[in-house]
């Protein structure tokens, strides 16, 4: 719109090597791909209006980085192609992507005359690490600040989880999908999904780790104890919980949950099922929810591009581009996104998470919203909101609803009243 001063969303997703396809056709945009109200394909394929947009309160611009969506590195002034080892130091790592987007957002604000707008970026799964690198450099290379950062389904954004805690961080996941299935005991089912979660999560964090902690001079005791309080939770056996030394894969998990049924589950959203050849085996064949995106969302943004914007090339749009091998060295991200929150007062964080999602797992998401801020004293302008889908929530439509909405608030609470300084107060 004309207006200089209306919020503007800056939307990036992941991979690396993901097109925006995603947030554009199925989250934020003003159209949306056509799906049913749980987020399965039909066809004809297509598009329909988003009534639940936030472009209401909002512009927002979708990026695609180099390779992907129609995005190409072209010749340089010689007419010549940079080589792959220039290309990767230019584009294709952690700290290169977050430089030259840095710049391309400068320019874009500029050419837009977008400056005295309230700026916000939004970046889902390794757009995550995009946009909390970029909240930094956008200040100290580029002079512009920001109003929020939304991490939707967020990576680890270079805060180390590793060992026991990233071990027992997979149960409050495990017990939402098992919930889902309907395969944890009678009076785990009959609560209410968030009742069982704050159950789950307390003994995760009181019982759990410190149990893993232990190894095997853990009591014989509290070994029996916690294995049957995992596998209460988890919706697996005691002996499947035994075996794996209580340090239960994602990949088993996903193959075991419904392994007597024929069935697998999906990794980005367990809500979907597969089946595999064999129903032996620690992992599935493929991923369900994966298979099914591709299977909607690849129709429905060439459709779009080409018959609704009008925008024609046989240039492929790339749904997934060529990036790797990605140089993920240095990835202090979460680190950067910290310190440009202490130097911006105005900079506030939202988490958006999907209960089902076992890539980026929500109850990793809290504890990387815990561990952004250990001195606890921004902890007022870090919030997180969980949704009863999975990575993509927003395919769900009554999260697609909520989400759109989560996000309308934050936009709106975090712009500040005329004349609100930027300042911390004594």
């Amino acid at each position: 719109k004309e207006d200089g001063t209306r919020p503007l969303i800056m939307s990036f997703n992941g991979g690396p090597g993901s097109a925006s396809v995603w947030m554009h056709v199925a989250y934020t945009g003003p159209r949306i791909l056509n799906i049913d109200a749980e987020g399965y394909p039909v066809q004809p394929y297509g598009v329909q209006t988003n009534p639940y947009s936030i472009l209401d309160v909002a512009d927002i611009v979708f990026i695609n980085p180099v390779n992907t969506g129609y995005s190409r590195v072209l010749e340089d002034e010689n007419g010549e192609m940079l080589s792959a080892e220039e290309q990767k130091a230019m584009f294709f790592g952690v700290n290169a992507d977050i430089k030259y987007l840095a710049e391309w957002l400068n320019t874009f604000v500029t050419r837009n005359e977008r400056w005295r707008s309230p700026k916000y970026l939004i970046g889902e799964s390794y757009g995550t690490n995009r946009v909390s690198g970029l909240a930094l450099a956008l200040q100290e290379q580029q002079w512009m600040y920001l109003n929020g950062v939304v991490l939707v389904s967020p990576t680890e954004i270079g805060i180390e989880r590793a060992g026991l805690v990233e071990a027992a961080n997979r149960l409050p996941y495990f017990a939402a999908t098992a919930w889902h299935h309907k395969k944890l005991s009678a009076d785990l089912q009959a609560k209410d999904l968030y009742e069982v979660l704050a159950e789950v999560e307390a003994f995760t964090i009181n019982s759990y780790i410190p149990a893993i902690a232990k190894g095997g001079f853990i009591t014989e005791q509290e070994k029996t104890d916690t294995i049957n309080k995992v596998a209460r939770y988890s919706g697996l056996s005691k002996q499947a919980v035994e075996q794996s030394n209580l340090d239960i894969s994602y990949n088993f998990f996903w193959k075991e949950l419904l392994r007597d049924e024929g069935k697998t589950i999906g990794r980005l959203d367990s809500r979907y099922l597969g089946f595999d050849k064999k129903e032996t085996g620690d992992s599935p064949d493929y991923w369900a929810e994966l298979t099914s995106w591709l299977h909607s969302f690849t129709p429905a943004i060439n459709h779009y591009l080409r018959t609704e914007l009008n925008y024609k090339t046989d240039v492929k749009y790339n749904m997934f581009g060529p990036v790797r091998p990605w140089d993920r060295t240095n990835d202090n991200t979460g680190e950067n996104l910290r310190l440009a929150m202490a130097q911006n007062p105005y900079l506030n964080v939202l988490i958006q998470s999907g209960y089902y999602d076992g890539a980026t797992n929500y109850f990793d998401a809290k504890y990387t919203m815990w561990q952004l801020d250990p001195s606890g004293k921004m902890k007022d302008r870090l919030s997180f909101k969980g949704y009863r889908s999975g990575h993509m929530m927003y395919l769900r439509r009554q999260d697609l609803e909520l989400s759109n909405q989560d996000l309308r608030e934050f936009i709106l609470n975090t712009l500040p009243a005329e004349n609100e300084a930027a300042r911390y107060a004594r």
